[in-house]
């Protein structure tokens, strides 16, 4: 989204508290993507989470009347493109959204279509394809504004750049998603069709003169959606799930056995217990089953067999409170009930 520029404001001329608000960006920004690599949960859901926040502080210090300049900042300008000390704004500008329409709008495709695009290429290979996306829309708004001094934000190029890998490599996978006017499972393919198929409809109407004015980013859409489509197969060589072939296309067996692979990749390592860190080793039945744990534990059933057991005949070695299992993705942890940090195995 293109917003109004106001006039220009230089990091020399920033007072101190205007660096705390900057490190409090910061700050929530990352958040998310911690708790998501220490708990091996979902990067699209940490990437969703981490905009909502950013939006979140935005509208705090809007609400506390507190003047802070992150659009001039941190939003990608093109008169600004060419210079190296100004790159950053090539990144820091799909953090930044106009309203909270705007930043929603963006995490319902981030949402519906990266998580199960994560599922097929793994965390790494996601963020690469976010980065593309959101990069390859910012150089084509670039390019062709090249004079402009209206600041462009958002995370629209990243969105469509999903929708570009996705398609690139398994355009025939089903994933619920709101369009045409009907909330069902669509093919990739049919979405991409609808959503470019309207971006470029809008461009030639602006071409032509017939929509009127508008501040939405079209061609930063289309940028980041090019640029992902390219370069997916190549980034996907090696992800969890093989890619699409002219003879084979991907079915509900493919994408579950895919996600299996991802979940056994994730399930963490057995060989030391925190029982036995803490010097409180289980023993009897208790150490029983945990021996069987680390002996069979390397399959999804088994692994989930004998958590919920131990679960059943041990306490947690910090404050001796209760003990249950989780399931997050088809990864099972046991965890303190009464703080989460006390324990979190494996």
């Amino acid at each position: 989204m293109v917003v109004t520029s106001d006039s220009d404001i230089f990091w020399h001329e920033l007072e101190n508290s205007d660096f705390i608000f900057l490190l409090i960006y910061i700050i929530v920004a990352l958040i998310p993507f911690i708790n998501s690599y220490r708990q091996k949960t979902s990067t699209a859901l940490a990437m969703v989470l981490s905009l909502l926040l950013v939006m979140f502080v935005r509208y705090v210090l809007n609400l506390l009347d507190i003047r802070f300049y992150e659009i001039q900042l941190l939003a990608m300008i093109p008169i600004y493109s060419d210079d190296p000390g100004q790159i950053y704004r090539f990144v820091t500008a799909a953090w930044l959204h106009a309203d909270w329409l705007h930043v929603l709008s963006n995490i319902l495709v981030i949402g519906l279509v990266g998580v199960p695009l994560e599922q097929r290429l793994g965390s790494k290979r996601w963020i690469i394809v976010y980065f593309l996306g959101f990069i390859g829309g910012n150089i084509a708004w670039a390019i062709t504004h090249p004079e402009s001094s209206n600041p462009a934000i958002g995370a629209s190029g990243a969105a469509f750049g999903l929708l570009g890998a996705y398609m690139a490599c398994w355009p025939n996978d089903e994933i619920e998603f709101p369009l045409l006017f009907l909330i069902r499972a669509w093919p990739i393919w049919i979405i991409v069709f609808v959503r470019l198929g309207l971006e470029i409809y809008q461009i030639y109407s602006i071409q032509e003169g017939t929509s009127g004015e508008t501040n939405i980013a079209h061609m930063a859409h289309i940028g980041g959606f090019i640029l992902a489509y390219l370069l997916a197969r190549i980034i996907a060589r090696g992800a969890p799930s093989s890619l699409t072939t002219d003879d084979s296309t991907p079915n509900a067996g493919t994408h579950n056995e895919s996600m299996r692979k991802i979940a056994k990749k994730n399930m963490g390592d057995l060989t030391e217990d925190p029982w036995t860190l803490a010097e409180k080793p289980l023993e009897g039945n208790a150490g029983r089953i945990l021996q069987q744990l680390k002996l069979q534990g390397d399959e999804l059933e088994t692994r989930q067999a004998w958590l919920e057991e131990l679960a059943e005949n041990t306490i947690c070695p910090i404050c001796n409170g209760e003990i249950k299992i989780n399931e997050k993705d088809e990864i099972y942890r046991l965890i303190c009930t009464i703080n989460g940090e006390h324990l979190f195995w494996p």
